[in-house]
């Protein structure tokens, strides 16, 4: 009896919970289509197909959209210049920056009605940060200026074309390239030596090439190896022309992390910011980052249309590919990337 008595309070307090979160959503909806826009910074519409999720939001709620695109850095740089004066409401930072962003003082909680399937490692226990899509250090390679291309990190060393990573003093994905570099090569996240050292020595050849490794200077032809997320070179590739690209996952190791949305503390919009985060996890939402060629957070919790798990690269390919595993030595390493960049890299370039 007491066994059916317990059972009944727990579905019973299952129940409420349930109610109060859904309560919780429907309130959060109507709060946001009274301020009716939504500013975003760095969630442009071809960066892990945020479009999809903009457009959903629009069709849905009625929200008005802008997004102006920058770096992890930079976002955040922004919350904390602008404070009450804020212009954008919610952005999209690399891991590395989502605890310092907290540690800054510039985001405020919110925890969408799915966060007991988002793992442990990937959120802020309050809610400040949590990623909601991963992606792997990856290259690509423009087949039609680069005859033979690279399978590592070590055929980067040898080769005879121009490599592009971006800026490694403010993009989360270039800081992720050079700590998916030197993990390949036998460092880890309080030894990026290694990564500083390839980078070094293909600067020292006149290889190392200054362009960021973007859509529109991969179509102009101005990248022909550039160290980019999986999830952006695919797209990268497919909106271009998937003939003239191709892309891999170094052979000898890499880094897969991930990005997550801080909610600005001073938003304008507050509950659109909150609306856009709580959309970003849901099945909906995930399955657009997944359109991207991001891996969604919740994957294991979802069904992937099979035209969706098709664009994505061999799983054979991950093998060597690992997770950051000490958060903290990389916080600190990434602090102080930028100058020892300058240090060991830029320092030979002409």
């Amino acid at each position: 009896m007491k066994n059916l008595l317990l059972a009944s309070l727990l579905g019973s307090a299952i129940a409420m919970t349930t109610m109060a979160q859904a309560n919780d959503v429907k309130a959060l909806e109507q709060a946001a289509r009274s301020e009716g826009v939504v500013n975003s910074v760095g969630m442009p519409d071809s960066w892990a197909n945020w479009k999809d999720t903009w457009a959903d939001l629009t069709k849905l709620y009625g929200l008005k959209h802008m997004d102006t695109d920058m770096s992890s850095a930079q976002e955040i740089a922004k919350f904390a210049a602008e404070k009450e004066n804020a212009t954008a409401d919610i952005g999209d930072v690399g891991a590395a920056f989502g605890p310092i962003a907290f540690q800054q003082g510039v985001t405020q909680a919110y925890k969408p009605s799915t966060w007991d399937q988002i793992p442990s490692w990937a959120k802020d226990q309050d809610g400040h940060w949590a990623l909601a899509y991963t992606g792997t250090i990856a290259f690509i390679v423009n087949k039609q200026l680069v005859k033979e291309a690279p399978k590592s990190w070590a055929d980067l060393k040898t080769g005879k074309y121009k490599v592009a990573i971006g800026d490694v003093s403010a993009a989360a994905q270039a800081v992720n390239g050079v700590l998916a570099a030197s993990i390949a090569l036998g460092g880890d996240e309080k030894n990026i030596k290694p990564g500083l050292e390839l980078f070094g020595e293909i600067a020292k050849q006149g290889r190392l090439s200054m362009a960021n490794p973007t859509i529109q200077t991969l179509e102009k032809g101005e990248v022909e190896v550039g160290v980019v997320w999986d999830f952006n070179g695919l797209s990268y590739r497919d909106q271009i022309d998937p003939e003239r690209f191709e892309v891999l996952i170094p052979s000898d190791g890499s880094v897969i992390s991930g990005y997550t949305t801080i909610i600005n503390k001073w938003a304008k919009n507050p509950n659109t910011a909150k609306l856009a985060r709580e959309y970003i996890f849901s099945d909906a939402g995930q399955i657009n980052l997944a359109k991207g060629n991001a891996r969604p957070i919740r994957a294991e919790h979802l069904t992937l249309p099979p035209e969706v798990q098709a664009k994505l690269l061999p799983q054979e390919q991950y093998a060597k590919v690992q997770p950051i595993k000490d958060n903290a030595a990389w916080e600190a390493t990434s602090k102080v990337l930028p100058r020892l960049w300058q240090e060991h890299v830029i320092i030979y370039m002409n």
